[in-house]
């Protein structure tokens, strides 16, 4: 059987598991030393018994954890992942310990001498003394070599294709090209969307302090950017294609390599290391490796930004459905959401508020109140979102709802009258239902007014509130309000923009209502009576 320790991380090392007792500790004297000071010199024992594996905690400081569980002693199965201290270790069976008779749902695992080894086993500490090349990778022989740089990318592949945010993923990049080259300095620019500009986002040197400033060149990054390939400046003082860039001497690089980040026909960015102290101090064969390791980097930072952009984006839409109907849902996707910035339009506001609910509340338990509009709530929705309204917010117990934003119809006033229509319609087939079952009936007002108001999303990018702002929407909660049981009111403003009305209306007295000095002419839809269209 095989152990690996911190599987999937950058120190991975696979042992191979004797017949004999393996001890596992922080000294030379155990049978796999691992130097971590949360393990004890004595730490875990592994003990045969026939064909079954145990797991022995030898007194440890920190502790023995299968399953999270501490131990002392307890059976070990293939695939099965432990903890000494804060050391992982995955239990791995061998192709051949397992058995040939597999049932139609096991899995067998596949080695093959392509199979990622881990980076400890494929890396030197440092290049050879008199190596041309910065990799550290291991054997001499050609194809020796070129089968080790294939296990690299591979592993290099496998650490960066789990999941993370993309700070954390550029960090590991630039962990894994510390890990496996001779590097003084490297960071990951990425081109900024609102500015096109590339701007350093990580960054990492040898002596483990972070670079201050801009301490890369920007002649280098603007020539791989513009020419859309890797570079390799051997000497960069004297490098032509450089010119007399001041950078180069003022940062004192000697030598540097710069790929480009692009998965697809964008780049999204460049990867960037130097070496301060050497003159040729890289090589084709480092350029070459870097590239496909900046492929790698690249991928796996598309893939990043589009996971979350998709996560962006399904939170979005789940906010627009609570605003917009369906069909606007799909004009805001073909236009990146572009109508939602604040704009001034005209619009037709829709206010519907439930007669006396105040009394209604106090004759009710809480949870009756919550199941009533829970029942009512959806009725009204789905009727705004049938006529392509804009569902802008519950006031308590009143709904507004908005025709002609984000996008407006010819029709829209007619559209507003219809869906008020047919909540009244809609709310006498609940009340029916309620009477049945001996629960409270309700009525509703409902206001109509037209005008200009600025519509758009109000508040922040992390907080989605669409709104509408504006006398226009003041005037239509009053008419609201003189709206008896039962009824349809709107104004002269939204009478005239409604030419082709498919209700008769009759004049109500003049209102004087709250925030208006001279009275509101308005009108009562009647809606009870058959279409005149």
């Amino acid at each position: 059987m095989q152990l690996i320790m911190n599987p999937g991380q950058l120190d991975e090392q696979v042992f191979e598991l004797s017949d004999d007792a393996v001890t596992i500790g922080r000294t030379k004297e155990s049978s796999i030393c691992v130097l971590h000071k949360s393990l004890s010199r004595r730490h875990a024992l592994l003990q045969r018994e026939g064909e079954r594996l145990f797991l022995i905690d030898l007194d440890s400081k920190n502790g023995t954890f299968v399953n999270d569980l501490r131990i002392q002693r307890c059976e070990l199965f293939g695939g099965e992942i432990f903890q000494c201290g804060e050391v992982r270790f995955k239990l791995v069976p061998l192709s051949r310990e397992i058995a040939l008779d597999l049932l139609p749902t096991q899995v067998q695992a596949l080695q093959t001498r392509f199979s990622p080894a881990s980076m400890v086993d494929l890396l030197e500490a440092m290049p050879e003394p008199g190596s041309t090349t910065a990799l550290k990778v291991k054997h001499g022989r050609a194809e020796d070599r070129a089968r080790d740089k294939l296990q690299v990318l591979l592993k290099v592949s496998q650490l960066l294709s789990s999941p993370d945010s993309i700070d954390a993923l550029m960090e590991r990049v630039l962990q894994l090209v510390f890990q496996i080259m001779q590097v003084d300095r490297a960071t990951v620019l990425l081109v900024d969307p609102a500015s096109g500009q590339l701007r350093p986002r990580v960054a990492k040197s040898l002596t483990g302090e972070l670079p201050t400033g801009q301490f890369y060149s920007q002649h280098i990054v603007d020539y791989v950017r513009t020419h859309s390939v890797a570079a390799l400046f051997s000497d960069a003082r004297v490098d032509p294609r450089l010119g007399n860039a001041d950078s180069v001497f003022q940062q004192s690089i000697r030598s540097s390599m710069c790929a480009p980040l692009k998965p697809r026909d964008e780049l999204l960015g460049v990867l960037y290391v130097d070496n301060l102290t050497r003159p040729h101090g890289f090589s084709e064969e480092d350029l070459e490796f870097l590239t496909a390791f900046a492929n790698q980097a690249a991928i796996a930072l598309d893939n990043s930004l589009l996971r979350q952009r998709i996560e962006e984006e399904a939170v979005l839409r789940n906010t627009y459905l609570r605003f917009f109907p369906p069909a606007t849902l799909k004009k805001l996707q073909l236009t990146r959401s572009a109508p939602l910035e604040v704009i001034e339009t005209e619009v037709t506001i829709l206010f519907a508020d439930i007669c006396q609910f105040t009394a209604l509340s106090s004759t009710l338990e809480p949870r009756q109140v919550v199941d009533l509009l829970n029942e009512y709530f959806p009725v009204m929705a789905e009727i705004v979102f049938r006529h392509e309204g804009t569902l802008e917010k519950y006031i308590g117990d009143a709904l507004m709802a908005v025709w002609g934003a984000p996008f407006a119809h010819s029709d829209d006033v007619d559209r507003a009258v219809r869906a008020a229509v047919e909540m009244q319609q809609a709310l006498a087939g609940l009340n029916a239902r309620w009477r049945a079952q001996g629960r409270a009936e309700i009525q509703i007002h409902v206001g109509l007014n037209t005008g200009r108001v600025a519509a758009g999303n109000i508040g922040s990018e992390q907080y989605v509130q669409y709104a509408t702002i504006g006398d226009a929407t003041n005037v239509a909660s009053r008419v609201c309000s003189v709206a008896g049981p039962g009824e349809i009111c709107l104004t002269h403003t939204t009478l005239e923009g409604w030419p082709e009305r498919s209700f008769s209306v009759s004049p109500l007295p003049p209102a004087l209502v709250k925030g208006k000095k001279e009275a509101l002419r308005i009108y009562r839809v009647e809606w009870c009576g058959e279409p005149t269209q």
